[in-house]
C-alpha cells in the first residue's frame, strides 16, 4: 500500500478563505453554504488564522460574545500549523494528533490551497496510523 500525499487528499478541493475582519456571523453562514468545520482566514493571500466550530462555540458562544460584532480577528486560531501538499498524509494525521486539533491547512508557495482534517482518515491512512501508535505504545512499555 503507497500513502496517499495530502495533495491527493485536496485534490479538486476550493479552498474557502474569509478575511479577519469578517463577523463571526457571517463566518458561520459561510461554513453553513459550504457544509464546512473551519474556515482559513487570509489577509493579503497569506494565511493569518483558522476558525472552528470549535472557536464559535467556545470564544464567542461560552464567552457571551455577539456573533454580529466580533470579528475573525477576535477569536480565530492565530499562525496555525501547516502542511506541504508533498507531505504525506501520516505525517499530516501525526501533526493533528501531537497538537490535539483536527484542521491543518495547506500550504504552497506562500498561499493556502486547501484543507485537511481528521474527517479525511476514513481510508487506509487511518489503519496504518493505528498501526504505529500501538507500535509506539508497545515500545514504551518495552523501554519501562
Amino acid at each position: 500500500m503507497t500513502e496517499r500525499t495530502v495533495r491527493q487528499i485536496i485534490e479538486g478541493q476550493e479552498p474557502v478563505t474569509a478575511a479577519a475582519g469578517v463577523t463571526v456571523r457571517e463566518a458561520s453562514c459561510l461554513m453553513k453554504q459550504h457544509n464546512i468545520g473551519s474556515l482559513m482566514v487570509v489577509e493579503n493571500e497569506k494565511l493569518v488564522g483558522v476558525f472552528t466550530e470549535r472557536d464559535g462555540l467556545f470564544r464567542v458562544l461560552a464567552e457571551g460574545r455577539d456573533a454580529d460584532t466580533t470579528s475573525l480577528a477576535d477569536v480565530m486560531t492565530r499562525n496555525p500549523q501547516t502542511i506541504s501538499p508533498k507531505s504525506g498524509f501520516t505525517v499530516a494525521l501525526q501533526m493533528m494528533h501531537d497538537g490535539r486539533y483536527r484542521h491543518l491547512p495547506v500550504v504552497e508557495d506562500g498561499r493556502v490551497i486547501g484543507i485537511v482534517s481528521v474527517r479525511d482518515a476514513l481510508g487506509p491512512e487511518l489503519e496504518a496510523f493505528v498501526y504505529e501508535m500501538l507500535r509506539q505504545d508497545q515500545i514504551q512499555e518495552v523501554l519501562a
